[in-house]
């Protein structure tokens, strides 16, 4: 192989020669990994738990340990090799003779407790993904290793300390960002660039935000950050939670081996309506009704509309004990709820608080009587008829969904508190026409259920979380943005999106405005402009789009060596599609076939009657059933090696206005990661003319 040009070495003839040797390594990890998960399956737990809780609790952590240590067949153990000049932190030791170590998915260790994988994560593997001929950062060799499922087949080195050999390549690296794919999404360990590797290991204390166009791995970088996070951060982690907000359950299907595919079981998953589903959303809202609903001025009217409950005492309270009867008069009530206001604490907080201030007055009075009361009386005290009356009156509980309830049915209530934030006519956009009788009536949609949310939080505080993924971020409203904001209050977030993608009537604008509402103002914002999964042709044809729907945006500019098939064809109709379709699956990897939601029934049809096998988004593929019938709607986050486009017309005609018609074709345009095809019998949008 030679020095200056690395390439992937063919399978071994010989013994004892270089690819020999790796494998042999491999097959005594995969060995070692298995007598670690042994290990674990024989603990005998029946003599060190006090009770019944705690063994479950420790048979759940086994569990989930025997599970992380799974040896997936198909999956490579370990895909990088560095092997140092001195050992790591050698120049304080007087330059000790240089290590190597093995970089993998997850450490694995033999018998003796020394290392034969070292986790990714490891400061130790940095340089696998960061070190380079300019900065070797004293790594004389790093070695990547090509696989055919779990065989080892090929190695390829790169000598980063030796000035003769120039500037390359990988080979390998190029390959294994090419390969098809069939099924969900796969982790990137292998291929994690420079650049998304500093995402990846930047701080558990900041926010990151992100930017980045189709097949630049910012969905990967999301969840391999979580996974960083989780193996520097684990024990603070494990106590606060992690969780990951996708737009979708197609979505969200298609990530979710991602993370246990590193070894990591614990992190939720979820949609924003999954975190707002305090009421049953059966109804649906005109675009006009969702944007005011969505805007972060509703926080405010919510605000007002909650405090209007809180009225200012006009009696005294007198509670009685035994033969003695002790009045806190009006005056003093009022201080005591005005105290309370200024501390601008949760609603059902102050609630809780007033009794005891209101117990602690009388408490008073007792002592200047010369009385020795104790917390027992004031507790007492507060639990009494006459406080708990006066409490009721002054400062009365409020069910959120009830609050909202009111709002949007009663045009007096809302012209009340939304005077001044909403004009007359965004008043009469968002009010019902037919208000309901009850909670449990009401026609619910989604903007309503974030609005409840909020309610919620002003009421009584949302748990918070150590940290949050929020992933297709730029079709939020301020409205969900604050609600995912308050989940990770005292923890911090990692942003992902793409301004050019934004589909929604709401969709972000920018970046610092989408932060301002989630809370993260200071979160550091990236942009990642290199793309790794979308050929060339297909990316430079999408991006004649981005002047008309993200004007300034930087294109994204294809790194891939393979160009990559595309094609414009007119069509005759279905059959035409259903053909082009069966020309793809004469392909290896995942096919997607994506069409307006409106022509979707029509292709299913000839689907079927054609005799060609198809799933939905979030339906598993297989090797035998590798087409997904997906719904424009759907197809963001997704990706598959082959896409055939159906009437680019019909997918922009299916939205509200131009604009968001062409953000939405720019992303089924940029699914593909080794070929497209465009059918249509109507004109293509002028854009693409």
């Amino acid at each position: 192989m030679s020095a200056s040009t690395p390439v992937a070495e063919p399978a071994s003839t010989h013994e004892d020669g270089p690819l020999a040797r790796e494998r042999s390594h491999l097959s005594a990890s995969r060995s070692a990994l298995r007598a670690m998960r042994e290990d674990v399956e024989a603990l005998d737990i029946s003599d060190v738990t006090a009770n019944w809780v705690n063994a479950a609790v420790l048979q759940r952590q086994i569990e989930d340990r025997v599970k992380a240590l799974a040896d997936l067949s198909d999956t490579p153990l370990f895909f990088g090799r560095l092997d140092y000049l001195r050992s790591p932190g050698a120049e304080r030791a007087g330059g000790a003779r240089g290590e190597r170590f093995y970089i993998g998915r997850r450490h694995v260790h033999d018998a003796d407790g020394d290392p034969m994988v070292i986790d990714w994560r490891a400061p130790v593997s940095q340089p696998f993904y960061r070190a380079s001929r300019k900065d070797p950062m004293d790594v004389g060799l790093r070695r990547r290793f090509g696989y055919t499922g779990g065989d080892l087949t090929a190695y390829e080195d790169e000598h980063l300390s030796d000035p003769a050999e120039g500037a390359t390549t990988s080979r390998l690296l190029q390959q294994e960002i090419e390969r098809p794919r069939v099924g969900p999404m796969r982790d990137i360990v292998a291929t994690i660039q420079p650049e998304q590797d500093e995402i990846v290991r930047s701080g558990l204390s900041g926010s990151v935000c992100v930017q980045g166009g189709p097949g630049t791995g910012k969905t990967a970088v999301g969840l391999h950050r979580v996974a960083y996070l989780l193996y520097a951060h684990r024990e603070r982690l494990a106590r606060t939670g992690t969780l990951v907000v996708g737009p979708n359950r197609s979505f969200l299907h298609y990530i979710e081996q991602v993370l246990p595919a590193l070894g990591e079981l614990t992190v939720a998953q979820a949609t924003v309506d999954d975190l707002v589903a305090h009421v049953e959303v059966r109804g649906e809202d005109e675009a006009t009704a969702a944007v005011v609903k969505g805007d972060a001025r509703m926080a405010q009217v919510l605000r007002r509309a909650l405090y209007s409950h809180v009225t200012m005492p006009t009696e005294p309270v007198t509670v009685v004990r035994g033969s003695r009867r002790w009045r806190v008069p009006a005056y003093e009530l009022e201080e005591l709820v005005r105290q309370l206001l200024d501390r601008d604490i949760r609603y059902g907080a102050a609630r809780e608080a007033l009794p005891q201030r209101i117990a602690h007055a009388v408490l008073v009075r007792m002592e200047q009587a010369g009385e020795a009361p104790d917390d027992r009386v004031q507790d007492a005290v507060a639990r009494s008829a006459a406080v708990k009356a006066a409490v009721k009156t002054v400062w009365p509980p409020v069910d959120p969904a009830k609050l909202v309830l009111r709002l949007l049915g009663d045009p007096a209530f809302l012209a009340e508190h939304a005077e001044g934030l909403l004009d007359e006519r965004e008043q009469k956009t968002i009010l019902w026409a037919k208000p309901a009788r009850s909670v449990k009536s009401a026609k619910w949609s989604s903007a309503d259920a974030v609005l409840i949310d909020e309610a919620a939080d002003l009421i009584r505080r949302t748990h918070s979380l150590g940290h949050v993924v929020l992933d297709e971020a730029q079709d939020l409203s301020p409205m969900q943005y604050r609600a995912v904001g308050r989940r990770c209050t005292t923890g911090s977030a990692t942003v992902l999106g793409d301004l050019a993608q934004g589909t929604t009537p709401w969709a972000t604008r920018s970046w610092d405005e989408a932060l301002l509402h989630l809370g993260k103002r200071d979160a550091v914002i990236e942009e990642l402009t290199a793309g790794f999964r979308v050929p060339t042709d297909v990316i430079t044809y999408a991006s004649r789009l981005l002047p008309h729907i993200a004007p300034g945006l930087t294109p994204v500019a294809s790194i891939r060596e393979n160009p990559g098939f595309f094609e414009v064809r007119p069509s005759g109709g279905t059959d035409d599609v259903v053909a082009a379709c069966r020309e793809l699956l004469g392909n290896e990897g995942s096919v997607g076939l994506i069409a307006a939601d409106t022509r979707v029934p029509d292709l299913a049809k000839a689907l079927t009657a054609a005799g060609v096998t198809y799933v939905a988004p979030g339906e598993e593929t297989t090797h035998a059933t590798r087409l997904t019938l997906v719904p424009a709607s759907l197809a963001k986050g997704l990706e598959y090696d082959y896409v055939l486009l159906d009437e680019p017309r019909a997918v922009v005609d299916g939205e509200p206005d131009e604009r968001t018609g062409l953000r939405r074709l720019y992303v089924t345009l940029t699914r593909a990661v080794s070929g497209l095809i465009i059918t249509h019998t109507t004109p293509l949008p002028a854009p693409l003319t």
